[in-house]
């Protein structure tokens, strides 16, 4: 992973056909995805469940790209070395998931993977300013974590706050629910280079007839396109 702060579109698979994951990794890529989210639940810290290590590992050959591993889940830390072994390029956790953020991103360095912090639309700025120095990637939620599709919450002001606290740290800004073509520009005029989205991106499309997932993904990448500065 080579950092640079150009608009990255991350389609989540939470939204793909869960019967063809390899298939939907492999058409989003091709239609022009730069990263592939993975939104891993575990009914407790979330009211969803989703996947595991073990669909990560199953996915990853079939993924060019970066392989971005979202943890919703609590507790995190006994699931650090399995999510990297699986081949995770950036693994997320959340702050108000564990005691010991701090400890947790540095275990996921350890591990091999960029570290990533997210936090949640209840969370202030603030909570990461004592992280910057070994995180990798700041992860803001703008739905509250569960289930895709979900309305969005303007995180403006926390997206600046946060850009403004990384200053020329080699950080990611990433947002992670109800990104569109309506929503894309205000997030990365405010500061944020990776776009998360789900059915923004997979609406309309299929296996076989991926076209439309490129038409979606080029239409989130245009409407952020320009705007960052």
């Amino acid at each position: 992973m080579t950092f640079d702060r150009s608009i990255k579109i991350a389609p989540s698979i939470l939204a793909a056909d869960f019967a063809n994951f390899g298939a939907e990794c492999e058409a989003i890529e091709a239609q022009g995805a730069d990263w592939v989210h993975v939104d891993v639940m575990d009914g407790h810290f979330v009211p969803n469940i989703s996947f595991g290590p073990a669909t990560c590992a199953a996915i990853r050959p079939h993924i060019k790209g970066v392989m971005d591993v979202h943890l919703m889940i609590a507790p995190v830390d006994p699931y650090i070395d399995a999510f990297a072994a699986a081949g995770a390029d950036v693994i997320t956790a959340h702050v108000e998931a564990t005691p010991h953020i701090h400890r947790t991103l540095q275990a996921i360095r350890a591990a091999g993977a960029k570290a990533g912090v997210a936090l949640n639309p209840g969370t202030p700025a603030e909570a990461v300013a004592h992280l910057l120095d070994i995180t990798d990637l700041i992860c803001v939620m703008t739905v509250n974590p569960g289930f895709g599709g979900q309305k969005f919450i303007d995180m403006t002001d926390k997206i600046k706050t946060l850009r403004a606290m990384i200053g020329d740290r080699p950080i990611h800004i990433e947002i992670d629910g109800g990104v569109d073509v309506n929503t894309a520009a205000s997030v990365a005029q405010a500061g944020a280079d990776v776009l998360v989205a789900g059915s923004a991106v997979f609406r309309g499309g299929s296996v076989s007839d991926p076209a439309p997932y490129g038409t979606n993904i080029r239409a989130i990448r245009e409407a952020a396109a320009g705007v960052y500065v």
